[in-house]
């Protein structure tokens, strides 16, 4: 049977692969569309695994929001480069999975990647084929549900990299989004100091102590510059000792006692954060592509 373009773009169409791929297919298949589908299936799953052992230190993340504003979920998705999370393709597949995500509600990843799609697919099938598509490995790493009854969420998104969700014992929506912003921005490890674990505490402290014992300063002196120098550590790294990055003249805790509220949680995605990228030479890197 011959191939022609229109049965090749039709198959495309169907399936959202590549037009070279799509005509193999239906060659292998004499023209069948079905038995082709079934091919390129197949060929995805094949894909996938060839590539299941690459980095995926890019990507996307996505919060989706219910309409009553009392539950939101928040997820990454991975990719190899750069160049694919710009694809319709998959921002596509990653606002499939955030409308799953705010659906479905799960309490972790391995339940998120339990649950059906809509048309009865699983999402280790949809991967596979998003794999197909553009050609790279891609990973659904994580993902989290936030629910309150009375507290009030704030969401914020930076360049669809780092996600923030807040939630307030009360107030209003653009104060949160405003912390939630205040986090993307600052990174803080936790809201208050009673949060840190002594272990970090103390190992800090060491640190200071060696740095300041070179100084050849008298004890005394030392002694105050480790409180100073603790002191700005704590404030660092907890939220309620950061200075609003809006107003710099009043910190975090401040701005909550003035506005008779408290930041009750909040979670922040960064996509890639911690995951080691692999040094590879150029001609590895040529090979993985055969």
């Amino acid at each position: 049977m011959k191939i022609t373009a229109s049965l090749v773009k039709k198959l495309r169409q169907k399936t959202g692969t590549g037009m070279m791929d799509c005509k193999k297919a239906l060659n292998a298949t004499n023209g069948n569309i079905e038995k082709a589908i079934d091919l390129i299936r197949t060929s995805s799953t094949t894909k996938a695994a060839k590539k299941s052992d690459r980095i995926t230190i890019e990507g996307l993340v996505k919060i989706n929001i219910s309409a009553n504003k009392k539950t939101v979920t928040i997820l990454e998705v991975n990719s190899e480069t750069d160049f694919v999370t710009k694809s319709d393709a998959f921002i596509g597949f990653v606002d499939m999975l955030g409308a799953l995500a705010l659906k479905t509600t799960p309490a972790n990843i391995e339940e998120f990647l339990s649950q059906p799609l809509n048309n009865g697919d699983s999402i280790e099938k949809a991967r596979e084929e998003i794999i197909a598509k553009v050609g790279e490995n891609i990973t659904i790493r994580r993902v989290q549900t936030i629910k309150t009854n009375n507290g009030i969420i704030g969401t914020y998104k930076h360049r669809d990299r780092i996600a923030v969700v807040t939630i307030l014992e009360k107030g209003d929506e653009t104060l949160a989004k405003d912390i939630a912003m205040h986090i993307a921005a600052t990174k803080p490890e936790c809201i208050t100091e009673t949060e840190l674990s002594s272990d970090l505490l103390e190992r800090e402290k060491a640190i200071f102590i060696e740095q300041s014992k070179k100084s050849g300063k008298p004890n005394n002196i030392i002694e105050k510059i480790i409180i100073g120098r603790m002191k700005k550590f704590v404030n660092g790294v907890t939220l309620y000792g950061q200075p609003f990055i809006k107003n710099h003249d009043t910190t975090i805790e401040k701005l909550m006692q003035s506005n008779n509220t408290r930041v009750k949680f909040f979670i922040r995605f960064e996509v890639g954060e911690g995951i080691e990228k692999k040094e590879k030479n150029f001609v590895d890197e040529v090979l993985e592509q055969i």
